[in-house]
């Protein structure tokens, strides 16, 4: 590791400090200092290990602080203003670890009281972190490799209802769903191992059909069997999924933490799906939590190979801006050359249907995704299958640059999905 290695961290803040004096005392709590200078805080101890302002970039004044509990300067000043700050940490201060990376970046600041607001917006780190943490194992190839699907998105769907379906009646689900030409199937966050669809018997279902119908076609369908527990379930889970022949396994990332995920990864001969379900938490105010950018980026190197993003005119809260950054980033190298970049596949999903192919395409210029259809696949007025030909096509137009509705003209199952997923 090097001595002169440092994690860059930016942060929007909001306080009605003094900016200069509300970053220094962000960057003295994540390092060496407290309110008070203490014994043994040499000015040699500080030059080594303390946080260094890098940069503050003023946004203006606030009408009303964005968060309760907020204190007020001495001088009675009540202006806030708004700022990006950027902090670094020497990495000798923690090590190459996430779990105290995160502690250092993330930590106390967003409970101090100087702050009406504080969030973590991006993240910068050394190479040495590729030295501990493998990164994704399969990634944007390995993925569409194992899958069969090249130069266009990996069409998929999930499971539903999410719970309450027995191994049998999953299964047949999935029977419906490859024959019906999908090529990514998940399990539903909420369903993993329950007494009444247990693990290893709905796997072994599943898989009965997916191995069938490779036999019968040559297409294995990538079906992300959902092991969240504690680790040494999902271990024997993950041996389960590929002792039945399975490419792919999904972790909730919240649930299981990073340190489980790192074990997860190191174990795996699978591409991991990771799912972001309580991402919400942590990003959906923009006053407090971090961004999803910096957000994938822990789970990045801690071993996904995708991800979610939400979709375009998705179903839930964040604006169309955030899921395409979210999706870019996705696919951006974390580390100059010639180290891996660690690029991972997102994962639009979230109310998607043919509607949403040509302004993903137009916003992401990639069809390295996968695009997932709950709804746009299984309430198709032509079923399943035609419902799955109408977001191939859509994709296709996308690409060529011809208007989803003049492709409709030539497709009946096309132009059934704009007529029923008009909204």
């Amino acid at each position: 590791m090097m001595s002169d290695d440092r994690v860059f961290a930016t942060y929007w803040i909001e306080t009605a400090f003094p900016l200069e004096q509300a970053a220094a005392t962000m960057a003295g709590e994540q390092s060496t200092g407290t309110f008070v200078r203490v014994p043994g805080e040499t000015d040699a101890l500080r030059e080594a290990h303390a946080a260094r302002v890098e940069s503050i970039e003023d946004l203006g004044e606030v009408a009303v602080p964005s968060l309760p509990g907020s204190g007020l300067p001495k001088t009675g000043d009540t202006t806030r203003r708004a700022a990006r700050v950027v902090l670094s940490w020497p990495l000798v201060n923690f090590g190459a670890s996430l779990p105290n990376l995160l502690a250092a970046v993330a930590g106390n600041l967003s409970e101090l009281k100087a702050f009406s607001g504080l969030k973590l917006i991006d993240l910068t780190l050394p190479p040495a972190f590729l030295a501990r943490y493998q990164g994704p194992q399969f990634g944007v190839a390995g993925t569409r490799r194992l899958a069969g699907v090249y130069d266009r998105p990996i069409i998929g769907t999930i499971i539903k209802p999410s719970v309450g379906l027995s191994p049998e009646a999953t299964a047949e689900q999935v029977r419906v769903l490859v024959e019906a030409g999908v090529d990514f199937i998940k399990d539903d966050e909420l369903q993993a191992d329950g007494p009444h669809c247990p693990f290893d018997a709905r796997i072994s279902a599943v898989m009965r059909v997916i191995n069938d119908h490779a036999d019968r076609t040559g297409k294995t369908v990538m079906f992300a069997a959902n092991l969240t527990g504690e680790i040494d379930e999902m271990l024997a889970r993950h041996d389960h999924v590929l002792a039945e022949g399975g490419t792919c396994i999904m972790a909730s990332m919240n649930s299981i933490g990073l340190p489980a995920m790192k074990v997860l990864r190191a174990h795996s001969q699978l591409p991991i799906h990771g799912h972001r379900n309580g991402w919400g938490m942590l990003g959906r105010s923009p006053a407090i939590g971090m961004s999803f950018i910096a957000y994938q980026k822990l789970w990045r190197l801690a071993g996904i190979d995708h991800t979610h993003v939400n979709g375009i005119d998705n179903k839930f809260c964040e604006p169309n801006n955030s899921v395409i950054a979210s999706a870019r980033e996705c696919l951006t190298p974390m580390f100059d050359a010639p180290h891996p970049g660690c690029e991972i596949m997102p994962v639009f999903s979230s109310g998607q249907s043919a509607r949403q192919a040509a302004p993903t395409y137009a916003a992401l210029g990639s069809v390295d995704c996968m695009f997932a259809a709950g709804g746009g696949i299984m309430a198709h007025p032509g079923g399943p299958a035609a419902g799955v030909r109408a977001l191939m096509l859509a994709w296709d137009a996308a690409v060529a640059g011809v208007p989803v509705e003049q492709a409709a003209q030539d497709s009946p199952e096309l132009a059934a999905a704009l007529g029923a997923f008009g909204g």
